[in-house]
């Protein structure tokens, strides 16, 4: 869902233009413009940001929005604890993501190389620290040789104004770093393990940031990979290494990273799973979900109640059967 200031630009842009040609004033400059979203998915990430700052984020906290028309009024019960169906459950388990691999990848080890496999399932979670666990768990499991990728990284001399900071910016610290939108420093592939692009390359060749593609062979600065879903799906495709930077940088310098724009994929963060659909979800929640709507994008991904197992588990791996749905009943305050 696009932010409230993207709609406030193409609202001034249009206004411009309608105003010299037109001689109109009116929101969007008298235009018709239909909004595409859905406010029980993830709302616009704000690094740092608290729920106060995603909510005025959306676009229903734009001055536009009194203007909108057909407007909804359904009712919303904001916080609640959420009792999962035992039909969907996994209760019966020693470690947890021996549990959720075994069920979301049957037979992995006979189905591992094939296509129509791979493309119809994967493992959601919360977190990329949960996610790295899981593929690491199932890429060991994986028949075959590995190879090993590792980035570049350089700081832009040019925006440090603090001569201090550089002492410290060493080549191992500046591999250690992470953050929302960056490839890690260190990658392990196989052939046939599914990766998913972290970056849009060429949207007309379906090759955008959340497509997923099964590695199919690998060179030292590209990789050779098959599109799994979409307009491309099939098809092979090239995958070079890019140089790439966090849009908002967490840190007091801009960092550049020159890395494969890819992350595995066996398993994938809720957020990164947004427009994905799948035959086959397993949503592993060893702590509750902690953003509006991930819960409700997790489930929904899945194209049929069949197709869904939940692992919920507390510090001490005891099965629960409940979970928490984070909502901001703010963002439906005036729909």
């Amino acid at each position: 869902m696009a932010s409230k200031f993207c709609f406030q630009a193409l609202d001034k842009t249009l206004r411009d233009v309608m105003s010299t040609y037109g001689n109109s004033k009116k929101v969007f400059g008298g235009k018709v413009v239909v909004f595409g979203g859905d406010f029980r998915q993830i709302l616009p990430i704000i690094p740092r940001g608290n729920q106060s700052d995603s909510v005025h984020f959306a676009i229903n906290a734009s001055y536009i929005w009194d203007s909108v028309k057909g407007k909804i009024s359904e009712p919303n019960d904001g916080y609640a604890d959420i009792e999962i169906p035992r039909d969907i459950l996994i209760e019966d388990f020693c470690d947890p993501i021996v549990a959720i691999v075994d069920s979301t990848y049957p037979s992995f080890l006979d189905n591992y190389q094939s296509y129509d496999y791979l493309k119809s399932q994967a493992i959601l979670a919360s977190t990329i620290e949960v996610v790295n666990q899981i593929n690491n768990r199932i890429l060991n499991l994986m028949p075959g040789e590995s190879k090993e990728y590792y980035s570049s990284n350089t700081v832009d001399r040019s925006e440090i104004h603090d001569n201090n900071i550089l002492e410290v910016l060493s080549p191992e610290f500046l591999s250690s770093l992470r953050t929302s939108g960056l490839p890690n420093h260190h990658i392990t592939l196989k052939v046939g393990c599914p990766i998913m692009l972290m970056r849009n390359i060429d949207q007309s060749e379906g090759l955008c940031n959340g497509t997923r593609l099964i590695v199919t062979k690998m060179g030292n600065h590209v990789l050779e990979a098959q599109i799994m879903r979409g307009g491309g799906h099939g098809k092979v495709t090239y995958i070079p290494r890019m140089d790439m930077s966090p849009s908002q940088s967490p840190w007091p310098f801009k960092l550049s990273r020159r890395q494969f724009p890819i992350i595995v994929s066996y398993a994938m963060i809720i957020n990164k799973s947004q427009g994905q659909s799948l035959d086959w979800v397993g949503l592993y929640i060893p702590k509750d979900v902690f953003s509006h709507g991930q819960l409700y994008v997790a489930i929904s991904r899945v194209t049929s109640k069949k197709g869904i197992k939940i692992l919920i588990h507390d510090d001490d791996n005891n099965p629960k059967s409940s979970t928490s749905n984070v909502v901001y009943k703010e963002v439906f305050a005036n729909i």
